[in-house]
């Protein structure tokens, strides 16, 4: 028997942490949202992951109408996420980073895809997953159109998603032992499927994540992320040692292989592809010089997986 139709209402959680300007251009997005009977109403609820760039005091003294503070100390992500689930009013969340500046349609997009998914399924088993759009663009991020290097096959991630809040809590929130960076989200994705919730796309629900265009002073911090994500992988297997997991987190001799290869054995690496990528940037083509970096921050992801699995197996 199909659910009856109802409004949903919405609590939009975002952790954020150091990052005010851009949290600025997020929020006044969310404010901007075109009115539509198919939400009841939303928040948004801002959890603080313990900032020092005064991000407090100024959602303090400019506070938004739909902004609700949370405050908490420096515990990452999972805790922040976690925290705003636990006090959020609305029955269904919506996850987005702090970085995501979004169209004055995202939520009225998000509900007419959760309220057709549960239509169409009988249930509300499900969860609506918007197109998130990599941009650089400070001053007019919507303006980025979007790209072949945008898509992801992420069943469950949380820069754009919507979910009805009880789903998450019995699947058990975010796992808090993510502490580095990387899979927090996935884990739960693969806890929600077993579930049995079903993926559902939401294009129109769009957000562009802004990010600072790439430059070479940039490396050393992306080496170092795409070490912790190979340490977090490991985590993710032990706690789901399915070959899945490990095609995820790159764990294979397929992996081991490609970026071994393509990297000629790690002789293509930031000192020997420097200068290709200055004149890349210098040509004003810093993404495209970013997509080339990618090539050797997979070979450090894929030797930082096999030297935490190594770790692991020690202790």
């Amino acid at each position: 028997m199909a659910l009856e139709r109802k409004a949903v209402y919405f609590s939009v959680v975002i952790p954020t942490y150091n990052r005010k300007p851009i949290l600025e251009k997020c929020l006044r997005s969310l404010e901007d949202q075109v009115s539509s009977p198919l939400f009841s109403a939303y928040e948004v609820v801002v959890v603080d992951d313990g900032s020092t760039d005064g991000t407090v005091d100024w959602l303090k003294s400019d506070p938004f109408p739909h902004v609700r503070l949370i405050c908490q100390a420096h515990l990452g992500p999972s805790a922040a996420r976690n925290r705003g689930v636990e006090e959020a009013n609305g029955d269904t969340i919506i996850f987005i980073d702090s970085d995501l500046v979004v169209t004055d349609v995202f939520l009225k997009s998000h509900a007419e895809a959760l309220i057709q998914g549960q239509h169409d399924l009988g249930s509300d088993r499900l969860f609506t997953y918007g197109r998130v759009i990599n941009t650089c663009n400070f001053e007019r991020p919507t303006s980025e159109p979007y790209k072949v290097t945008d898509f992801s096959a992420a069943y469950f991630a949380t820069g754009n998603v919507a979910i009805a809040r009880h789903w998450l809590i019995e699947a058990g929130l975010f796992d808090t032992e993510f502490q580095l960076y990387g899979w927090e989200d996935l884990e739960l994705g693969v806890r929600l499927k077993k579930l049995g919730l079903k993926l559902v796309k939401c294009p129109d629900a769009a957000g562009y994540h802004w990010h600072p265009a790439f430059s070479l002073d940039q490396i050393p911090s992306l080496i170092d992320k795409e070490i912790q994500r190979g340490r977090m992988g490991v985590l993710f297997y032990q706690k789901h040692p399915t070959w899945d997991v490990k095609m995820m987190i790159q764990m294979t001799w397929i992996h081991r292989t490609l970026w071994g290869l393509l990297t000629l054995g790690g002789l293509l690496n930031e000192q020997t592809m420097a200068p290709l990528l200055r004149w890349l940037i210098q040509q004003g083509k810093p993404q495209l010089a970013l997509e080339v970096a990618r090539i050797f921050l997979n070979w450090y992801n894929v030797k930082g997986v096999y030297a935490a699995y190594a770790d692991a197996q020690k202790n």
